[in-house]
């Protein structure tokens, strides 16, 4: 009869867990689009050959697209915000606090960082704001707050900011809403400094720290702030005095300055990814099988833990939708790894070694043995 009781006690609980599916955000729905997007797209391919440029055979399914020239590569990139912006908004109401400057940082962060993985440096950035009612744009301490912020982006990126287009899309978009997004453009110059992948078992792998949740997961934090009697204003506590909604909007990391910097040191990055979407299972975002082993994970800082235990939120679904803490990761040799360490932290970026690439047969897995936490090839399917 205890076992019994003990056994419903789970149920109910694992019921009452909050999920990025449950917040509206199904990986298996966008993936299964964005696989046959790649195969449609690759059929387009051949128009490359009137501008002088061919598709590298593995550009489809990673976060930056690529043309080859003789002597280059050019990488294009297309991203959005989410939907970080609508808290945002609903601290802004409730507090009269404007955290636009920050959230025009996200949207170049979200392009920008995508851009670097491939070994490009950014260019050009360009920016899409899309408004249900061209009245969003009446309010000067938010209005000027974004385009401060963009251009603080934009230049924290090395890039210019080259444009932009700003449509009012009744009916589509909300009239209190702003749906930010945009397009980079970045260049690899010699050619062998682009990162292809090249990773072998004993490799070792970096991460870089995170802000906090960045660009990914908001619709589930929304829904955790839902359910929370003040909401937003709710402290986090674990001894970090800011609030719910201060914690979320701490603006993203940029770490074109980390790719940068082993470029100028001659350090070879044979991998670097992006943490966004799909939490730490994006680590395993190539296609060849290897076991990803993090051994030194670090606590998940105090805004994690919260959401953990505010939603309740399951550990696995955690890790499987958040950054936890880790912004981005690279996969280097043992022989690089103090040097790769050094110029992440003479660019300011907070860096360690977390773990190692293992080979086990075709196996490929997001293993964290300290946790119990083991995601297998199947539960990331971006190809």
């Amino acid at each position: 009869m205890v076992g019994g009781s003990c056994h419903a006690v789970m149920s109910l609980q694992k019921s009452m867990s909050l999920s990025y599916e449950k917040s509206g955000v199904r990986y298996d729905q966008l993936d299964a689009f964005k696989r046959a997007c790649q195969q449609a797209a690759r059929t387009t391919a051949v128009a490359l050959s009137d501008h002088g440029y061919t598709e590298p055979a593995t550009t489809r399914g990673e976060s930056a697209y690529l043309l080859e020239a003789a002597d280059h590569f050019l990488a294009h990139v297309e991203e959005g915000l989410g939907t970080k912006n609508l808290v945002a908004d609903a601290v802004y109401a409730a507090t009269g606090r404007c955290f636009y400057r920050e959230i025009a940082i996200d949207t170049v962060a979200t392009m920008v960082n995508d851009l670097v993985t491939c070994g490009a440096l950014p260019i050009s950035v360009a920016m899409h704001a899309a408004v249900g009612d061209s009245g969003w744009f009446s309010d000067e301490v938010r209005t000027k707050a974004l385009v401060a912020g963009f251009a603080e982006g934009c230049l924290s990126a090395g890039a210019v900011w080259g444009g932009g287009e700003t449509p009012t899309l009744r009916g589509v978009v909300a009239p209190e809403s702003i749906v930010l997004a945009g397009s980079a453009i970045g260049k690899i110059f010699p050619k062998n400094r682009r990162i292809v992948g090249d990773v072998a078992a004993g490799d070792v792998i970096i991460f870089l720290a995170s802000s906090g949740v960045q660009t990914n997961g908001l619709s589930l934090c929304r829904k955790v702030a839902e359910q929370l009697p003040q909401g937003y204003q709710t402290p986090i506590g674990g001894g970090d005095p800011r609030s719910f909604g201060e914690a979320l909007l701490a603006p993203s990391v940029i770490y074109v300055a980390f790719v940068r910097e082993c470029q100028r040191r001659s350090l070879p990055l044979n991998y670097v990814a992006h943490v966004t979407g799909h939490g730490w299972r994006k680590l395993m975002r190539l296609e060849e099988p290897f076991i990803y082993e993090i051994t030194d994970p670090r606590p998940a800082p105090a805004l994690f833990q919260f959401l953990e235990t505010a939603g309740p939120i399951a550990r696995r679904e955690m890790y499987a939708t958040f950054n936890q803490g880790v912004g981005f990761a690279a996969y280097v040799t043992p022989a690089q790894a103090a040097g790769v360490l050094a110029a992440a932290r003479a660019t300011g970026y907070d860096a360690w070694i977390a773990g190692t690439v293992k080979k086990d047969g075709n196996r490929k897995a997001v293993a964290v043995p300290s946790l119990g936490l083991t995601f297998g090839g199947d539960t990331l399917q971006v190809r």
